[in-house]
């Protein structure tokens, strides 16, 4: 009886630690797996450090398209606005130029009808009246920009003078307008008529 129970306890025994072995080989294997597992988490890690950049990279290219486009379209809209004023000057211009040239032989026709006045008759209200409207309209074109060209007196110039006379005179210099037929006049810098005159030698 006492050697059954001897048997019996080492059996138990053999049993513990069979257990023991295999658990002790477990645990062996489950320990390369997690360092594996780790292993394995180590990269992707990286590589989602590396997507983080790479998406960073993304953003601030599209940062400086979006800051090219906007420059680019601000450069066209200065563009366009300054093409556009310069549009609206020109066509002012041309507008005023054609309004002031209708009105340029209404002035002649008040230089002419002052000068054929006689001296007596400078104090006749109709007189009076004419020589003030015609003081009028001239300080209305000065205003707007419109002056006469200078002639008599003046050595001749093509972009100013029209010659249409010429004299022979030896008291007078070479080229010298002695004669204005028709005033001139500019507009600003641009000439509205040309003034017809007389030169000498």
């Amino acid at each position: 009886m006492e050697e059954k129970k001897e048997f019996d306890k080492e059996e138990m025994m053999e049993e513990e630690l069979t257990e023991e072995s295999t658990e002790a080989t477990t645990e062996a294997l489950e320990e390369p797996e997690e360092e594996k597992e780790q292993t394995e988490s180590a990269p992707e890690e990286k590589k989602g450090f590396f997507k983080k950049k790479e998406k960073k990279d993304k953003k601030d290219e599209q940062i400086a398209e979006l800051t090219d486009k906007v420059k680019r379209q601000l450069a066209e809209f200065e563009n366009f606005r300054n093409r556009t004023e310069k549009e609206k000057s020109q066509m002012y211009m041309v507008g005023a130029k054609d309004v002031i040239e209708k009105l340029l032989p209404v002035v002649d026709s008040f230089e002419r009808g002052i000068k054929s006045i006689k001296e007596e008759e400078k104090d006749n209200p109709v007189a009076s009246g004419m020589e003030m409207i015609y003081k009028q309209l001239m300080s209305a074109l000065t205003e707007l920009g419109v002056t006469p060209i200078e002639a008599i007196g003046k050595e001749f110039d093509p972009n100013f003078h029209n010659a249409v006379m010429h004299v022979d005179d030896e008291e007078l210099g070479e080229n010298i307008i002695v004669e204005e037929l028709q005033k001139g006049y500019q507009y600003k810098d641009v000439v509205l008529r040309y003034s017809m005159v007389k030169v000498a030698n």
